[in-house]
């Protein structure tokens, strides 16, 4: 098993940036895929980003790409989110999430353990 924390949420203005932690500890943190995974009040759970098990894979959901960079440190036993160019509909309670497999998946079922969250807000 793996237990996960995420860090670094907050309030930014439009345009801003945050980095957010996930560190894991547990079982060898490079033995899993780690996903972000963001929900918004009123919306359903969504994909956001995933990192291979030794981070040479990456994969973006196409409203971050370009502004969000997904990494990890192994020997850390962290996975970090930095979150550029902020925008209103980041807004939302960001989870970082682990699977143990080899394979990228975007599907959040896929993903057996979860942070409790961090909360980013982004105002006008």
């Amino acid at each position: 098993q793996v237990q996960l924390v995420e860090s670094g949420g907050g309030l930014v203005q439009a345009g801003g940036s945050l980095r957010l932690s996930c560190a894991a500890s547990g079982r060898t943190f490079s033995s899993y895929v780690m996903g972000w995974f963001r929900q918004a009040p009123g919306n359903e759970r969504e994909f956001v980003a995933i990192i291979s098990r030794y981070g040479h894979s990456t994969s973006y959901a196409d409203s971050v790409k370009g502004r969000f960079t997904v990494s990890r440190d192994n020997a850390k036993n962290t996975v970090y989110l930095q979150m550029n160019s902020l925008k209103l509909e980041d807004t939302a309670v960001y989870y970082c999430a682990a699977r143990d497999a080899a394979i990228l998946t975007t599907e959040g079922i896929r993903y057996a353990y979860w942070g409790q969250g961090t909360q980013v807000a982004v105002s006008s």
